[in-house]
């Protein structure tokens, strides 16, 4: 039957139903308990025979005669249903005889087992909460196509439990760091999504308008630059979920619109964020009750502490046999070129050549050559300052900065900084990235006057983290896409 035909058939039964003089449409249910509820405790209400009332979604019929089963889920769990001509009224029989697997209803009744051991409610009244115009998909043979899910992600939810649980998990995960963040003594903030200067991060940003004052707006990359402003104004730690934007291409690790815990805290250093992430993490795993050794991306990853610390150039000279400190530019291309080769993205990689300035080099070297290889939980340590422009000068290493990336199975998860607070580095920084434009790396960042002006008040030193918190929710509920762990995932247009 043509879905036409469906909807067609659906609206002649909700006239069916008003002519009964019954709202298809009803306002609100009274629920005595949630499915779960009833699970957890079947004995003692069957015992009892408690007048139960339960509300979800009938997920299946099964008629025979002037009986009809079904199986009616909420937002946690299914039960069976049983209703019967002799115990129900007539109209209400005949209510029954109209309802099809996706309207939401409403039952009264008492628990009881089938003599096949089924838990089930035995209906004594029953009410239609609203009907579904629209066909649900078979979970196993209709539901396949996994962009659908994406883009009809209320629908997926409705046929998958376990997808509900999915983003159960990640709202847990986020409990459990809040949790650990402010037994620490750390302030949640929110800081601007619309920001007149952009900043905090290498990235082009989405561009919007401001009528009322006449002026661009941009929608954040980062809460970095805010942050800092706050430990300047006096808090000892702050920490954000914060919302950012970034105007890039789409694939299974990112998504233009995401979701970054970022951290500081005055008086410590990248060491100390080392620690805290590892905190982070493992409190995450142990709330969530799972093992040391998990699989993620088809990789067994060992997650006990403490996790490897490794300099980025001791790595690149391990893996791609170069000193990127001393590597002229064609080197480091004519290196990125010989790792592409075998990907097939070598033509694509020299038109981009002529935009990337050596900073985007060194890093196009460590993610071809290295990145693949942290399979463990690595702290890569060290990076040069060229390509950290808000971190501190090492303190031994006047080329290197105090910054870390953590890798899981060759995936970025975490950044952080010992966070640079001279305000004339940080000018001269500034500086450098615009020249950086000047010559056509549009991601490079742009000077914020404001943020000088609040460092020259003074800014303790300070360490500072940042952890997607998308890629840790793929970790952790063992998903290989980005888009997997978010309720509704930027996608192309559909077609028609």
């Amino acid at each position: 039957m043509s879905l036409d035909n469906v909807r067609a058939d659906e609206l002649a039964k909700v006239d069916m139903i008003r002519d009964m003089g019954l709202n298809p449409y009803p306002y609100f249910f009274q629920r005595t308990h949630k499915i779960i509820e009833v699970r957890a405790d079947f004995d003692a209400l069957m015992e009892s025979n408690t007048d139960l009332a339960l509300a979800g979604r009938l997920m299946t019929l099964r008629r025979h005669g002037k009986a009809i089963f079904g199986d009616v889920s909420d937002e946690q769990g299914t039960i069976q249903i049983y209703l019967n001509a002799g115990v129900l009224s007539e109209a209400d029989f005949k209510l029954a005889g109209l309802l099809t697997p996706g309207d939401i209803i409403g039952v009264h009744g008492n628990a009881f087992i089938t003599r096949t051991g089924e838990q089930t409610i035995k209906v004594t009244k029953v009410e239609l909460l609203t009907k579904c115009l629209r066909p649900l998909p078979d979970k196993w043979h209709g539901f396949k196509d996994k962009q659908l899910m994406q883009r009809q992600r209320y629908l997926h939810l409705v046929v998958d439990k376990e997808v509900r649980d999915r983003f159960r998990t990640r709202a847990k995960m986020l409990r459990i760091i809040r949790s650990l963040l402010d037994s620490k003594g750390y302030l949640e903030v929110e800081t601007p999504i619309l920001q007149p200067i952009y900043g905090g991060a290498f990235a082009k940003p989405f561009v919007t308008r401001y009528n009322a004052l006449d002026m661009d707006m941009y929608l954040r990359i980062a809460d970095e630059l805010y942050l800092k402003r706050l430990i300047i104004g006096g808090y000892d730690g702050v920490y954000e979920f914060g919302k950012d934007f970034r105007n890039e291409g789409l694939d299974h690790m990112h998504n233009p619109e995401f979701t970054l815990l970022e951290v500081y805290c005055a008086y410590q250093d990248y060491n100390d964020m080392i620690s805290l992430t590892e905190g982070i993490f493992d409190a995450v795993r142990r709330g969530l009750d799972l093992p040391e050794k998990m699989t993620w991306m088809e990789q067994e990853v060992d997650m006990s502490l403490p996790w490897l610390r490794r300099p980025m150039l001791e790595l690149i000279s391990e893996y791609a046999h170069l000193d990127v400190m001393s590597a002229s530019e064609q080197e480091l291309q004519a290196a990125v070129l010989a790792a592409k080769e075998t990907t097939k993205e070598s033509d694509e990689v020299k038109q981009d050549f002529k935009n990337v300035g050596r900073m985007h080099l060194i890093e196009e070297v460590f993610e071809s050559y290295v990145q693949p290889n942290l399979v463990r939980p690595t702290f890569v340590i060290d990076f040069p300052k060229i390509i950290s422009p808000l971190a501190k000068e090492h303190r031994t290493n006047s080329r290197l900065a105090e910054r870390f990336e953590l890798f899981i199975a060759g995936r970025e998860m975490a950044n952080s900084f010992s966070e640079l607070n001279d305000p004339v580095d940080q000018r001269k920084r500034f500086e450098e990235q615009m020249q950086m434009r000047d010559q056509g790396v549009v991601e490079a960042q742009v000077i914020d006057e404001d943020f000088l002006r609040a460092m020259e008040y003074g800014m303790p030193p300070t360490g500072g983290l940042g952890i997607g918190i998308d890629r840790m929710a793929m970790l952790f509920t063992g998903t290989s896409s980005i888009r997997e762990v978010l309720f509704f995932p930027q996608l192309r247009p559909e077609t028609p």
